[in-house]
């Protein structure tokens, strides 16, 4: 069975069961399942006791449940996850170098007015 129709098969349920997984949490919530990490991470969502870091994590489905209608806690939890790739993908680009402050399309965009006569600044 592949992820879409067990995903299908688990929010049909009509009784959740008490302890979700990181997975059927993401599902139930509407985050991808990688998501859940970064939520936690964040302090957004708290797993059951106190689960070595290896191991799997359940949440409580009634605390869900009143997240999944808080439409405040959606939102910080939306902007949590936009900021981690925000922050993720700015490191990236610093480590690499890649623009040095400058546009990398000014060489392409200069030497085309050149090439039409126009002055280069």
């Amino acid at each position: 069975m592949n992820t879409t129709a067990q995903q299908t098969e688990f929010l049909s349920w009509k009784i959740i069961p008490a302890r979700l997984t990181a997975t059927q949490t993401a599902w139930f919530l509407g985050f991808k399942p990688e998501e859940i990490t970064l939520l936690v991470a964040a302090g957004l969502l708290k797993p059951l006791g106190h689960p070595p870091r290896n191991s799997t994590k359940f949440f409580a489905a009634e605390t869900l449940e009143q997240l999944r209608r808080d439409e405040k806690w959606l939102a910080r939890a939306s902007e949590a996850i936009c900021n981690y790739w925000r922050e993720s993908n700015a490191r990236k680009q610093k480590t690499r170098g890649i623009t040095g402050g400058r546009n990398p399309f000014d060489k392409r965009i200069s030497s085309a007015t050149s090439s039409r006569g126009v002055e280069q600044k």
